[in-house]
This record gives structure tokens, C-alpha cells and sequence, in this order.
């Protein structure tokens, strides 16, 4: 059984120093134009020098028509490319795994922002989508595409795909959101196409040294339990992947989907076959026992979030600690400033029933 002190060599080479993963977590902390801002320079880099054995980015935009955040990082522009080239020079310098979270909001679109309704694999009422035509899936795709190999060249040694949360790479995965009828929708391998296509074109361009990943969640938002497992199945035995990281909002709960019944979401997931790619997971995995206890359930890695806003060296503390248990909100700004938070991060996180005082 795999300890959180141990380190994880992925299939394309690159090293964890522990099985600590940062969380791509939103902190709107840089500036409109998609460049990176100080507060989240200071933020990521207090992390990878806190002990994550990977250090992930927020989820960064590939694409301007798919912009899901004020103050999200970018990655679709060539503008954006010396301010990743410090982030990725900061994170490496701490010998954790830097890496880009890909991400296009899809429906989720901020449509005030971009100028225009957002993007949606089919037409969406609720949220004034429109369908993409078949030329602005395969742009799209080509855009996930450029975007890794900008970071790439910035000087990140991974990327990973976010296809969890109801943005757009999950809306192509939801029966119940994608309608298409072209080789993108209908069938559960259609609908998974885009996804798949995204992780080849990034890995011939990109070739074999670079990480891949992939974060999924396997409920809400129109996502099957059954699919997902199913997805998660494969991916676990794909070549071309160096993990997979599931968010599942509490990972020791039962399924919502009554067939699933009478297994944690944990244990639904590790109970799969993998072949050489990895498996993280989050959802209320707090302090050293949560740790612990999803690494005996059969995880690769622990993927933290809260807990990792409230103290960045967290993987140094548990690691010299097994009772760790993380501070509890509510907390002051002035400690999550401590903590290296900005102040937009923590009027977000005020957001956040209970967490912040005040």
C-alpha cells in the first residue's frame, strides 16, 4: 500500500516527491486580460514551496469565447506566456510537478464578458447557449490543443483536462445536455469524443514527456454514475494519460444514483483496473486521518482544496503529524491573508457559507 510520503513516478517520466496534489482552484487573482496576477503568483508558489508533490494552476482558459471567471488565468494568448513562464520557473524551483488545468466554461460562459451567448455542444435555454457548429468543436479542440503546448514551452512539465464540474468538456459528456447528432452527440462514445480527442492532439504535439491528466466528477450536472465509471474505466488504462483526477465532492459518501448504493463514491473508483495511470481524488479529504484514509481505500494520491487554503504547507504538516487536523472556519481574513491569499481569493472565499468571519 502506497504511504503519502512516498513518491509517485508517472508514466511519462515525471516525479511527485510525495502524493500531495494541489486542487485547481478558482481565486479570480489575476488580471482581466488573463495575465498572471502577483496575488496568484504568491498563492501557487506558496504551495509548491508548502510541500504539494504537484502544484496545478486554477482552471485556465484556452479559449477568450470561453471565459467562466473575472481574474482567471489565461493560457489562448501568446500574452499570457511570460507570466506562466515565472509561474512554472517557481513551482519547478520547489521540485513539485507543475501543471496547467485546461479549461473552456462552455455554457458556463461569463456571455457579458465575451460579448456574445456562450457555447454549448446544443442549443440551452436555461443558460442562452448556443449549439457550436461542427467547425467551432474542431477549433475548440485545436484551441485545448495550443494552450497545452503554451504551457508547454513556458516551461510546465503538465497539463490536465478539466472535464468535471458541468463545463464544457462535461456538458459533451451529459446525455441530458449534449443533443448533437453529429460524430459529437448520441452515443456515449460520440458524446466522449471530444474529450478523447483533446488527449490525443495534446499528446502528438506535446509527445511523451509532457504529463497528461484528466479531472472528472461523476455526479451533478446531467452526468450518468454509470458513464462516468465507465469513463473512469478506460482512462485508467489509456497509454497516452499519466492520471486521473476525480473531484467528488465528498469522497466517503454513498452514490446518489440508488443503483450504486452500498459502496463510498471512494470505493466505486478504486475498485477499478488501472494500467499505468494514476488515481487521485477529492472531496472532503481534510486532515492526516481523511488522508490516510483514502490512500487505504487503493488511491495513488490525495487531491486537497479547502485544506490547502488554509494552510499551504499542509502535505509538510501532515506528513510530520498522522493527527493533523486542519484549522476549522471560521477563519479572518487577516489569516487567510497569512496564508498567502489575495484579496479577491478571500472575497470569494467569503462567499463560502461560514468560512470566512465576518
Amino acid at each position: 500500500m502506497a504511504q503519502l510520503s512516498d513518491a509517485l513516478m508517472l508514466r511519462s517520466g515525471n516525479l511527485l516527491p510525495n502524493r500531495f496534489m494541489l486542487a485547481p482552484l478558482t481565486n479570480l487573482q489575476s488580471h482581466e486580460d488573463g495575465t498572471l496576477g502577483e496575488d496568484e503568483f504568491k498563492w501557487l508558489s506558496m504551495r509548491a514551496r508548502g510541500g504539494f508533490g504537484l502544484t496545478m494552476t486554477c482552471a485556465t482558459s484556452i479559449q477568450y469565447a470561453g471565459l467562466g471567471f473575472p481574474g482567471q488565468l489565461g493560457a489562448h494568448a501568446d500574452a499570457h506566456m511570460d507570466g506562466l513562464a515565472r509561474l512554472a520557473e517557481a513551482i519547478n524551483a520547489e521540485d513539485s510537478l507543475s501543471v496547467v488545468q485546461l479549461h473552456h466554461a462552455g455554457m458556463r460562459t461569463m456571455a457579458d464578458v465575451v460579448g456574445h451567448a456562450p457555447l454549448c455542444p446544443s442549443d440551452n435555454e436555461e443558460t442562452g447557449a448556443r449549439a457550436m457548429t461542427h467547425a467551432e468543436v474542431k477549433a475548440t479542440i485545436q484551441d485545448f490543443i495550443a494552450a497545452a503546448v503554451r504551457a508547454q514551452q513556458a516551461g510546465f512539465k503538465g497539463v490536465e483536462v478539466h472535464g468535471a464540474h458541468g463545463y464544457l468538456v462535461a456538458q459533451f459528456l451529459s446525455a441530458e445536455i449534449n443533443q448533437r447528432s453529429d460524430e459529437y452527440g448520441g452515443s456515449q462514445a460520440n458524446r466522449e469524443r471530444f474529450l478523447f480527442d483533446i488527449i490525443d492532439g495534446i499528446r502528438q504535439a506535446c509527445g511523451p514527456a509532457m504529463s497528461i491528466g484528466v479531472r472528472l466528477s461523476p455526479e451533478r450536472f446531467g452526468i450518468d454514475m454509470g458513464e462516468s465509471l465507465d469513463l473512469a474505466a478506460r482512462l485508467l488504462s489509456d497509454e497516452r494519460l499519466d492520471y486521473l483526477d476525480m473531484s467528488l465532492w465528498d469522497a466517503f459518501k454513498e452514490p446518489e444514483d440508488e443503483r450504486y448504493k452500498g459502496k463510498s463514491l471512494l470505493q466505486h473508483f478504486c475498485e477499478l483496473p488501472r494500467d499505468g495511470v494514476a488515481l487521485g481524488a477529492a472531496g472532503k479529504i481534510f486532515g492526516a486521518k481523511h488522508c490516510a484514509a483514502a490512500m487505504d481505500a487503493g488511491l495513488d494520491f490525495v487531491v486537497l482544496g479547502r485544506t490547502a487554503i488554509l494552510h499551504h504547507d499542509a502535505p509538510k504538516q501532515i506528513l510530520a503529524n498522522p493527527e493533523f487536523a486542519p484549522t476549522k472556519p471560521p477563519v479572518t481574513r487577516a489569516y487567510l491573508a497569512s496564508e498567502g491569499l489575495g484579496e479577491p481569493f478571500i472575497n470569494y472565499m467569503s462567499t463560502w457559507q461560514g468560512f470566512v468571519e465576518g
